[in-house]
């Protein structure tokens, strides 16, 4: 896309736990408009405690891209680059302007980049075949496959994240590398003219507001919502049921683990999967830093909102 990229799009990036939600609501209050959901859980219903969704009655904005796919559904990068994009364009044609927030980092670059993704299908032939690979011989036969067949792709895949190994055989089999294919995710063309905004705080501080979250989300009925949603079909077989907190919970659940083992595994997990969030947006070049133990939220917004050439903004809330 040229130079003259609609927007401007801000975006609030970051680990997990650093505040994103709050700040994100905070800057689209100021400016009347929504926020733009950018998590790769959040879209599913019903995963409400455990991706730490804003509650609908306690939302100052809208919050769009939340709540559209059901748990038993594949929801994929491809699928919400058309959704998000949707309501992004929406939002710049009536004025607003679009804050998107959340710590998925190939999601945020699926809307505010210009990305295609390889065809492929469900139906297809070579994933049934891995497919029956994985259901015989496990997901560490299925890694070692890649392993030998592409070495530095299966450096990028854990062996336990069977849908993206099999997606990346799959690539394979149409010619493309799935680490070549990363590689570029960090340097293609702006589809928006997006400002993007990274938290960050030490890390001491980080791991401790993520295990707290943790154990505030165990209070405030995670398990429960775990068993609800396990009901309605919720598996470690669907993308849904990776997702930290519900696949060690759904462990629990079924006696492969005791509850107390799941809580701790969540909080390690989850502080792993902080540290390569933050890798992931050290890679952008166009992620501004703000240290939250150097301001706080108030002054993170204003700093936004200067960069828009908005001052303050006004405080409204946005509507549909």
């Amino acid at each position: 896309m040229s130079a003259q990229a609609p927007g401007p799009v801000v975006c609030v990036v970051g680990p997990t736990a650093s505040g994103k939600s709050a700040l994100s609501e905070l800057v689209a209050a100021r400016l009347g408009s929504c926020v733009v959901s950018v998590d790769a859980m959040q879209v599913y219903r019903g995963m409400d405690v455990g991706t730490a969704k804003t509650p609908a009655g306690e939302r100052r904005v809208p919050l769009l891209m939340v709540d559209v796919a059901d748990v038993r559904e594949n929801y994929s990068a491809q699928r919400f680059q058309r959704d998000a994009r949707a309501c992004v364009d929406r939002l710049l044609g009536e004025g607003r302007v679009p804050v998107l927030c959340g710590g998925t980092g190939l999601y945020l670059n699926a809307v505010i980049d210009e990305m295609s993704f390889p065809s492929g299908s469900r139906d297809e032939e070579p994933r049934h075949a891995y497919e029956a690979l994985l259901a015989e011989r496990g997901p560490a036969a299925l890694h070692e496959l890649l392993a030998a067949r592409d070495p530095a792709s299966a450096a990028l895949i854990h062996p336990n994240n069977a849908r993206r190994v099999v997606r990346a055989l799959e690539m394979l089999d149409e010619g493309t590398s799935y680490a070549e294919h990363h590689e570029g995710l960090h340097a293609r063309a702006a589809h928006y003219d997006a400002r993007v905004w990274g938290l960050t705080m030490s890390r001491e501080r980080l791991y401790e507001r993520i295990d707290a979250r943790v154990d505030r989300m165990m209070g405030e009925g995670l398990l429960d919502e775990v068993r609800t949603l396990a009901a309605r079909g919720l598996s470690p077989d669907v993308t849904a049921g990776q997702a930290i907190g519900y696949k060690e919970l759904l462990d629990a659940l079924a006696g492969r683990c005791g509850l107390d083992e799941a809580v701790e595994t969540i909080k390690r997990r989850t502080r792993r999967y902080a540290k390569r969030q933050l890798s992931w947006f050290r890679h952008d070049p166009r992620v501004r830093w703000i240290d939250l133990d150097a301001c706080d939220l108030d002054e993170a917004c204003a700093r936004i909102l200067s960069d828009l050439g908005r001052g303050e903004g006004r405080d409204e809330r946005g509507a549909l």
